[in-house]
């Protein structure tokens, strides 16, 4: 039965490094936020938005990401919302894509909001992702071109990094990269041996 290994942390603090480097350690990984991202293009997802929050998130009947983003980080019922849509989506997805994994001992699942979903509870160790919320503020900014007020709207919205830690099994503070690396190989080295992988 292959493993999943939740990868998390909030928003800016790094995980999608963490995740390439799995990736290039040659570890399946799964990124939620990049899946969602292409399923909220399907009809399904589409009609369910327009359903929600009407026409005003769509320009020529194209989803505007921008508009609905600033609504919902504005409006936790709003997110709430949106996310039962997507969600549901994103679990029927990943369950096939594991179908194609079953022969891996494990695969990492990464989500930004992995305790936030429930999505926790699927998982068989966690990994968070933890960094200064400085680091991570500027790191948003320089990445999104935003202000820093969107992005302390967006990490408000998420679990702050002791409640991430206590339910964590491991823990990597993502400031340095060659010691970030050097975690993420100490990580790999324990799952192998835990699922005795040479």
């Amino acid at each position: 039965m292959t493993k999943i290994i939740g990868l998390t942390g909030g928003i800016g603090s790094g995980k999608t490094t963490i995740a390439n480097e799995f990736l290039s350690l040659g570890v399946a990984v799964y990124i939620a936020d990049d899946e969602a991202r292409k399923l909220m293009q399907s009809s399904e997802v589409i009609n369910a938005i327009r359903t929600v929050f009407g026409i005003t998130v769509f320009e020529k009947n194209i989803l505007n990401r921008e508009k609905l983003a600033e609504i919902v980080f504005s409006d936790p019922e709003k997110l709430e919302q949106l996310n039962a849509i997507i969600h549901p989506a994103v679990k029927k997805h990943f369950k096939e894509w594991l179908l194609n994994h079953k022969d891996a001992p494990f695969v990492i699942y990464e989500a930004a909001i992995l305790f936030e979903s429930g999505g926790y509870k699927n998982c068989d160790l966690i990994i968070s992702v933890i960094a200064p919320l400085e680091t991570r503020i500027q790191r948003v900014i320089n990445r999104d071109k935003t202000t820093r007020e969107q992005v302390l709207k967006r990490i408000n919205m998420q679990w702050n990094d002791e409640k991430r830690i206590s339910k964590s099994d491991f823990i990597i503070k993502n400031t340095n990269i060659e010691e970030t690396k050097s975690k993420t190989v100490k990580i790999l080295k324990f799952l192998k041996i835990k699922q005795n992988v040479t």
